[in-house]
């Protein structure tokens, strides 16, 4: 059942960025392209997800278990440090660069030919060096 919920979700996640205009990377480039042509049209996507998301966190507030039986995780460490910083500036520029995050970045695969596999290796490369390159430093006290 969870295979077919998981299923499920991806489609309509993937679908949802499709028809938001998430995956075409000349539109996302334009929201972000705040010294040229703008394209502000991207506001509704945003806009439109806050909305279920704010609803979704008041009900996983009261919750300790999801739907299908998992538990919930708690919520994020509230800390702005130096590593979130530095994740957010190389995502954001990544994202300016391509057009293209995570979720979009898989579903273009379906149909963004082998560009968009060299993109989603690549990205696919980082998430796996990232904890090598950047591994915390125990201190022995």
């Amino acid at each position: 059942m969870r295979s077919v919920v998981a299923l499920f979700c991806g489609g309509l996640f993937g679908a949802g960025l499709t028809v938001s205009g998430m995956t075409n990377t000349t539109k996302v480039q334009g929201w972000l392209d705040l010294s040229g042509e703008w394209d502000p049209t991207l506001a509704f996507v945003l806009g439109g997800a806050i909305v279920p998301m704010l609803v979704a966190w008041a009900v996983a507030r009261r919750r300790t278990r999801a739907v299908l039986g998992s538990p919930l995780p708690g919520p994020a460490d509230p800390v702005i440090d130096r590593r979130l910083m530095g994740g957010s500036l190389l995502f954001g520029t990544g994202w300016a660069l391509v057009g293209l995050c995570p979720g979009p970045a898989m579903a273009v695969l379906g149909f963004g030919g082998w560009p968009a596999f060299l993109f989603f290796a690549a990205m696919v490369l980082g998430m796996m060096a990232k904890p090598r390159l950047f591994a915390e430093r125990v201190r022995h006290a």
